[in-house]
């Protein structure tokens, strides 16, 4: 009997140091396999639309000089990045066949206008002939013949023409001196502005010929100091809040490999140009951004990678984009009312099958993208997860507009599941 009595103590201590160890392993168990989710705090605060670009430094004018006459370079007297002023003289063309053309066409003229003095003195003699011829006539007609008052008048006449082909040729003369004079002051080479030469396409010794073009010397870029430009290649989809940047006077930033921690902050959008660049089917717009370069830090050439501030919206409530992005893929961890929440219908993206949206009407599209705001998000209540139906408006590259909905600063939303440890 008291064996029986000592096995059944045994058995009952070994039965509950079992239920007890089991208790306990169901314990561990279950709260090792209790989800554990990352989270993250829904505040108040500020987003920051931008929109990003690359873009080239370009002068904001290049004025290219070229020479209008021909002949071998005599004297090159600026070199790149020299700068100079509005009228400086920059090269020197061999000038003797142009004043030898200058010194014939001096000649010519002075022949020509002997010859009109020479025309003249013959124009009044005849008619100082005619004049005499009249009078005999008028004293008697039978002092002088018809005949003779005819050849008189006619050799006046004769003269008077010859007079006018004699000033035009002094006139033709005269434009042939100021041809050869302006020719002979081309042989110089002036900065038409103040600038800096940017380029220098010319050695001395060389020889231009200008019979068939105008042969390109120098190029010249005006006040770089003043204003230097960026052109940016803007998408289409992107071009309407480029414009809106615009007309709200919204600042652009950009940086340049030349100067990785220096960050230009007076970029302001100068122009959106009507001139679109189709590759590949991507449509773009040049957008020229101006900005002051006092220290002539931004060369033209360089690469700049710009932001576009949009818009800047205050004081409102804003949640993280990666709880906007996760979906709970277990229902265990959701609670049950909230289980058709996880439909395909309630995505995050609230996207239909692409392949019924081809013909769909554009009314209807709008409308579709109008109620894709509105999102369902997670929060924690107890160890399951809860959603809460929010609508969103704009983003930035982190947080995202709550424009109404359940939330408020201070929620923890969850962003995802962490992984188990072994």
């Amino acid at each position: 009997m008291r064996f029986y009595v000592k096995l059944f103590v045994v058995l009952a201590a070994l039965g509950a140091a079992a239920f007890f160890a089991w208790q306990k392993t169901k314990d561990w168990l279950k709260e090792r396999n209790k989800p554990d989710f990352n989270t993250a705090e829904v505040v108040e605060g500020t987003i920051r639309i931008t929109r990003n670009a690359t873009g080239e430094v370009k002068p904001v004018l290049s004025l290219h000089v070229g020479s209008f006459v021909s002949g071998p370079i005599e004297e090159l007297l600026v070199d790149f990045n020299d700068e100079v002023k509005e009228g400086q003289i920059l090269a020197k063309i061999d000038p003797r066949i142009y004043k030898a053309a200058v010194a014939s066409n001096t000649a010519a003229l002075a022949n020509r206008r002997a010859e009109v003095l020479r025309v003249k003195a013959q124009l009044q003699r005849a008619i100082n002939d005619e004049k005499r011829s009249l009078a005999l006539a008028a004293e008697n007609k039978d002092f002088i013949s018809q005949t003779d008052l005819d050849q008189y008048r006619f050799s006046r006449m004769g003269l008077e023409a010859q007079l006018t082909i004699a000033e035009a040729s002094v006139e033709q003369a005269v434009a042939n001196l100021e041809n050869a004079q302006a020719n002979l002051e081309y042989t110089e080479v002036k900065a038409p502005s103040d600038g800096i030469v940017t380029d220098r396409k010319i050695s001395p010794g060389q020889t231009l010929a200008a019979q068939f073009q105008t042969p390109e010397m120098f190029i010249i870029a005006p006040d770089m100091k003043k204003k230097i430009h960026i052109f940016a290649s803007i998408d289409e989809a992107d071009i309407g809040l480029i414009r809106e940047a615009k007309e709200n006077d919204q600042p652009v930033v950009f940086k340049v490999e030349a100067y990785p921690d220096e960050m230009f902050t007076e970029g302001v959008i100068e122009q959106i140009r009507l001139s679109p660049v189709s590759n590949q089917n991507v449509v773009t717009y040049p957008v020229v951004v101006a900005t002051p370069n006092p220290d002539m830090k931004l060369l033209p050439g360089m690469t700049a990678e710009l932001t576009f501030q949009i818009e800047v919206k205050k004081d409102i409530i804003k949640v993280p984009s990666a709880a906007l992005r996760y979906m709970p893929d277990n229902k265990e961890h959701v609670h049950e009312e909230d289980h058709d929440k996880l439909d395909l219908t309630y995505s995050l993206n609230h996207k239909e099958d692409e392949g019924n949206l081809e013909n769909k009407p554009l009314d209807e599209k709008d409308e579709s993208r109008r109620q894709g705001t509105k999102r369902h998000v997670w929060i924690l209540d107890g160890e399951k997860l809860r959603a809460k139906e929010i609508h969103v408006g704009v983003s930035d590259y982190k947080y995202r507009e709550v424009i109404s909905g359940e939330l408020k600063p201070g929620d923890k939303v969850a962003t995802g599941l962490k992984p188990k440890e072994n």
